[in-house]
């Protein structure tokens, strides 16, 4: 809507709709985690780009907004292009509670919808789950699991970390103490949240409890602090869970909802939730949330001054794409290669503000010879499997990338948030046609891509005009393939990536 306004050329991609029909009601100890992790075990984390979930039925009205907010944000683990719940009267009141109340809108799905697949799940069905070491699709139920020793236990962080998840875990510790071997940590989810809990003495409650209380942040989630010891179990409330990314690589971490982590850190050990023996709280939703903005800064018109430490460097500036791509396939890996892969978190992230420092560890955990032979060669291809760039939504695992000089990702299947980082950075994102010319590419082999520039204007166009071939000049062969731009991104990338277009129109 806002591109069409600003009268920017844009399209809309209709992509496969699957409704997730939900029935009957959640029971005592089950939660909105468990929902998602049914959905990851039936659909994985492979194989759904391009894809959109949408929740309906009569179970969705039991649902509170922040249960329902759960579902949506870890739906990006399904690598699906978004997760939809209808805006109803739920909606509409959670508004009201934050002063917003005359912006709700009512959204539903037309009368006779029709979906290219249908998901039934009863809500009252579902037992407490942990999704295992080290993919987010790797679901058992919890009374299925060995009573692993638990060495640290983290509630918080995008996912679980609403006021009514740590108002769950704080009534849940007001008769229980954590158990003496476990690390338990919480961050809440919003200065909002913190603020409220501070006020009604569920703060006090946590931190007597024995929890410590870290910042409102990603934080342990990539690996940025509370990383865990050499071979520990981490039972943790967040999204993603892949190898290394806490910091530790010896470490298994398993993504489970706040109640049967705050079990965890109870009994000291993997436990189903509904072994405690305090009966499950029912926290409602507060009828008027804090509302506190004093740490949002107005813009002045005019120029702004940017202040940098020492520590912080300039964006490096993505040159255009030539218009005749010649390069080495530098580097050849499979599916589900994670933004993790890419570009690795924990002890690295303090470099982020340094790209030409962080850089040094691109494909560290597949390759660590990547980055030093990228720079050698200047202009690289990375040819990859189906899920590429899967996980969050990490912009260094493009602008890194693009700084040693790749020029193309040429996969199978390419996730929706990296393939955007990669049009912002001005790499191409390109598809097989035919997804068994994958087996056909070695590394080394030198690849071409002509008219690149020329294909780029056509596509600003027609968006339909995105097939290109790409010539095998060790092999002396070619295929096609499909570049993933709308007419706006095919801008973009031809201009260098965002930076470098926003740069050019501003001259304009």
């Amino acid at each position: 809507v806002a591109l069409a306004m600003a009268g920017e050329p844009f399209r809309i991609v209709y992509p496969e709709i699957i409704k997730v029909n939900l029935t009957g009601k959640l029971s005592s100890w089950v939660a909105a985690k468990d929902v998602i992790l049914e959905v990851l075990r039936i659909k994985t984390t492979k194989g759904n780009v391009n894809t959109m979930i949408e929740y309906a039925g009569p179970g969705v009205k039991t649902l509170s907004l922040t249960q329902r907010a759960t579902i949506t944000n870890m739906g990006a683990e399904l690598g699906v292009t978004t997760s939809i719940f209808p805006s109803d009267d739920v909606t509409k009141k959670f508004l009201e509670a934050q002063g917003r109340g005359n912006e709700w809108v009512e959204l539903t799905p037309d009368k006779g919808a029709e979906y290219d697949e249908v998901i039934d799940i009863d809500l009252s069905k579902l037992e407490p789950m942990m999704a295992c070491p080290h993919s987010p699709d790797n679901v058992k139920k919890i009374k299925e699991l060995k009573s692993t020793k638990v060495d640290q236990v983290c509630i918080g962080s995008c996912t679980n970390s609403s006021y009514q998840d740590l108002m769950t875990v704080a009534e849940i510790l007001k008769n229980n103490k954590v158990n003496s071997d476990v690390s338990l940590v919480i961050a809440p989810g919003s200065k909002q949240v913190f603020e409220m809990i501070s006020e009604n003495g569920a703060l006090a409650i946590l931190v007597a409890a024995g929890a410590r209380i870290v910042e409102s942040a990603c934080g342990f989630c990539i690996g940025m602090g509370q990383s865990p010891n050499d071979n520990a179990v981490s039972v943790r409330t967040n999204n993603r869970n892949f190898y290394g990314r806490s910091g530790t690589k010896s470490a298994g971490i398993y993504l489970a909802s706040p109640e049967a982590a705050v079990a965890a850190a109870i009994f000291g050990k993997i436990t189903d939730p509904r072994k405690i023996e305090t009966p499950y709280p029912k926290i409602s939703q507060p009828k008027k949330f804090n509302i506190n903005d004093n740490l949002i800064l107005s813009v002045k018109k005019g120029k702004q001054e940017i202040y940098r430490g020492e520590n912080i460097k300039t964006p490096p500036i993505i040159e255009a794409p030539d218009d005749n791509i010649e390069a080495e396939v530098l580097l050849k890996v499979g599916d589900k290669i994670t933004t993790d892969h890419i570009m690795p978190a924990g002890k690295y992230l303090k470099f982020r503000s340094n790209v030409y420092h962080y850089a040094n560890f691109v494909f560290e955990s597949v390759d660590n010879t990547f980055p030093e032979r990228a720079k050698v060669a200047k202009k690289s291809i990375v040819v990859a499997g189906k899920s590429y760039g899967q996980g969050s939504s990490r912009e260094h695992a493009a602008l890194c990338p693009a700084y040693l000089g790749v020029k193309a990702i040429v996969a199978q299947a390419i996730e929706r948030i990296h393939k955007a980082n990669l049009v912002n950075y001005g790499i191409l994102p390109i598809v097989f046609d035919n997804e068994e010319d994958y087996e056909s590419v070695a590394q080394g082999d030198v690849l071409r891509i002509e008219n690149v520039q020329t294909r780029l204007k056509a596509i600003t166009k027609d968006d339909s005009n995105t097939s290109i071939v790409i010539k095998n000049i060790t092999k002396k062969k070619e295929f096609r393939g499909t570049l993933l731009l709308s007419s706006r991104e095919a801008l973009i990338v031809a201009a260098g990536g965002r930076l470098s277009f926003v740069k050019k129109n501003l001259k304009k």
